[in-house]
């Protein structure tokens, strides 16, 4: 039988994990000197409230070996197949850890996705790796096919402050007090190579929302694949976004609120789209 195993940074909840079947290892996310399991001990909505609350920077870590090995020893046991869709190796030493646990078990039925991407960018693959599990394919086939998968994820967001990516070291705080001051609201993706990076300092939202748009014209979606529409804490901005985009001819995409591992460096008021892009013909 071939199972599925996901960290937490993919913002399933433990009752989606249930009714899919999933395995999932949660990081773990600490405000002061409070700490929690994503999406265990603590959900978004009660994430995003101490984050607002609290003046300390949240700390996320990454899984331990031990936590996948656990899994990793009951799956040889059963001569079971797995397939396991991880955080980008760019944004966290989860997938390193699973590596070691990988070594430790020393069963070649278990397949490794770095997924290079995060939130919504990884649950599409693991949507697409639970369809494929479906149709009767083994794991090495789906984990092949993810690997091809992943490189066409394209996630664009715009955020709503720049505080948290400063305090994240993502950019100088002397820019993220420049920019605050100037309401600049910077777009943000994740690269190819699975970081994340600023690719547009826009001033308001309606400028961040314009930008947005023309990135998605520049890598048009494939909507035979799952899309989403992404935000962290208050749908304000989202609900702008959903509209401005009905010109587009894309309408009806479910939206994924981002979780702690994520969303500890974006802030509240983050928007976004995350999708698979079309085949360059």
């Amino acid at each position: 039988m071939l199972k599925i195993l996901i960290d937490s940074s993919s913002d399933y909840t433990l009752k989606e994990c249930e009714e899919k079947d999933l395995l999932m290892v949660p990081l773990t996310v600490s405000i002061k000197d409070e700490h929690y399991r994503d999406g265990v001990d603590i959900s978004k909505d009660e994430f995003y409230q101490k984050l607002v609350e609290s003046a300390d920077f949240p700390k996320t870590a990454q899984p331990s070996p031990q936590d996948f090995l656990n899994y990793f020893k009951e799956i040889k046991e059963k001569g079971d197949e797995l397939v396991c869709i991880l955080l980008s190796s760019a944004l966290s030493g989860t997938y390193q850890s699973a590596m070691i646990a990988k070594t430790m078990v020393d069963y070649e039925k278990i397949y490794l996705v770095d997924s290079l991407s995060a939130t919504a960018g990884a649950r599409i693959l693991i949507e697409m790796a639970l369809s494929w599990a479906k149709e009767g394919l083994d794991g090495k086939v789906v984990s092949a096919r993810l690997e091809e998968l992943k490189k066409r994820i394209r996630i664009f967001a715009g955020v709503g402050t720049l505080e948290y990516l400063a305090m994240g070291g993502r950019i100088s705080k002397a820019a993220a007090t420049i920019g605050s001051l100037a309401n600049i609201k910077p777009v943000i993706m994740v690269s190819d190579e699975g970081k994340v990076e600023v690719v547009a300092k826009c001033i308001g939202v309606s400028k961040a929302i314009k930008t947005l748009k023309d990135k998605l014209n520049e890598n048009a979606i494939d909507l035979a694949y799952p899309a989403y529409y992404v935000y962290t804490l208050g749908e304000e901005n989202l609900t702008k976004l959903k509209e401005s985009f009905k010109s587009l001819g894309i309408d009806g995409l479910k939206s994924q609120q981002i979780g702690s591992t994520i969303g500890a460096h974006v802030g509240p008021g983050a928007f976004g789209i995350c999708y698979i892009v079309k085949e360059s013909v």
